[in-house]
């Protein structure tokens, strides 16, 4: 082979092999192209996973009551959900917990905890606790509104004080008269000092009985759900209060409905709602006067009402009425023997029945409470009912 032949051979030789080699990285290349296909896919599932949970995560986020804020290093915000959003939005009031947020999360950026509670004046009132921690990272603040549970504490810290007052006063006058009894010769005194013992006695009776009864109604636990005659309920609670109020002189008047109608409920516990409402009238009426009860119904709803004729209610307590324990004069108060907790029993009744309860009142002049209730479907007809119209008041 001749020396030009040589340098061909050697050329294409040199090709040949750098095409080998191309064809091989080509193949190889080609081999990979499946298994970087499926990374790709593998990467587009894995971001869209992520980006599912990410949305998940920041509905959760957005469901929590509370404002939450996240902060890197920086004090760059990572994340904040709708409820602190809404007060990074607001102004006036709320910008006051913006202001606490703000300066918490500087604190708890350098490494510092932190707590603080804010109270906004209003209107309405709130109270909004705002609490700060460090994070590997960042911080994170916490935003609470706590009005509803600082509330719910009040009620609680003045319930627990007025039951304690309501039983310790009767139990103290038990004690000591049991002891002035021990050491009375004078049969006629001695006769006395048992009657207010036995007084006394019944005065605590009736404070645990309305208790109990009171824990039963909030409970829900026994409300029954019938039709129940109305006319009835005002009968029975009126049969139930006639005594109290014939030893005042006071006449109670029952109004009979002209149509037989019933509502939705527990009988047993809408007569003590009733009676409840006449016996808190008897007890702050004027002896020789007298109290009404009376219903009324459009079709949907039944309408008692128990007026009297007695002091009133100032305007200001109004809406405390309903109150555990809460009495607009608390001297007359003990003179009428009252637990305080007749109209809040009446409340709790009402609310089990879906209804409500109102009152209006003029000082000097009465007041008149009415309770609204569900009427049943149609009329109810009782063996040996009569709508004479000649019956249609009755005074004890």
């Amino acid at each position: 082979m001749t020396g030009a032949a040589l340098v061909v051979a050697a050329v294409l030789a040199v090709v040949v092999v750098a095409l080998a080699r191309r064809v091989r990285r080509l193949r190889a290349d080609v081999a990979r192209l499946p298994a970087l296909e499926r990374q790709r896919a593998e990467a587009q599932a894995g971001v869209a996973l992520a980006d599912n949970a990410a949305a998940h995560l920041r509905r959760a986020l957005d469901a929590i009551p509370q404002g939450v804020v996240v902060a890197d290093v920086d004090g760059r915000v990572l994340a904040r959900n709708h409820a602190a959003a809404e007060v990074a939005a607001s102004r006036h009031g709320d910008a006051l917990v913006g202001g606490a947020v703000d300066e918490l999360l500087a604190d708890a950026l350098r490494g510092v905890p932190g707590e603080r509670t804010v109270e906004l004046f209003g209107p309405p009132h709130r109270v909004v606790a705002v609490t700060a921690r460090p994070l590997p990272g960042g911080a994170l603040v916490i935003t609470d509104d706590v009005t509803e549970a600082r509330r719910i504490d009040a009620v609680r810290r003045d319930f627990v004080a007025n039951l304690s007052h309501e039983l310790k006063t009767p139990v103290a006058a038990i004690g000591l008269l049991a002891e002035t009894l021990l050491a009375e010769p004078d049969p006629d005194v001695a006769h006395r000092l048992t009657e207010r013992v036995v007084s006394e006695s019944f005065r605590v009776s009736r404070t645990i009985d309305d208790l109990l009864e009171l824990s039963r109604i909030e409970a829900g636990t026994e409300a029954v759900r019938q039709p129940v005659p109305v006319h009835l309920v005002l009968e029975e609670a009126a049969d139930r209060i006639r005594p109290a109020a014939e030893m005042r002189g006071i006449a109670i008047g029952v109004g009979e409905l002209s149509t037989r109608v019933s509502a939705v409920g527990d009988r047993r516990q809408l007569v003590s709602a009733v009676a409840n409402l006449l016996d808190n009238a008897v007890k702050y009426s004027p002896p020789g006067s007298g109290v009404e009860v009376r219903a009324t119904a459009d079709g949907t709803r039944v309408a008692i009402e128990v007026e009297d004729h007695g002091l009133g209610i100032p305007a200001r307590d109004l809406e405390r009425v309903f109150e555990r324990f809460y009495r607009v004069d608390r001297a007359r108060s003990r003179d009428t023997g009252g637990t305080g907790l007749g109209l809040s029993i009446v409340r709790h009744i009402v609310a089990n029945h879906e209804g409500e309860v109102t009152v209006r009142s003029v000082e000097g002049q009465g007041s008149t409470f009415v309770v609204h209730i569900p009427a049943a479907p149609g009329p109810v007809a009782l063996a040996g009912a009569t709508d004479d119209p000649s019956a249609s008041r009755r005074s004890a």
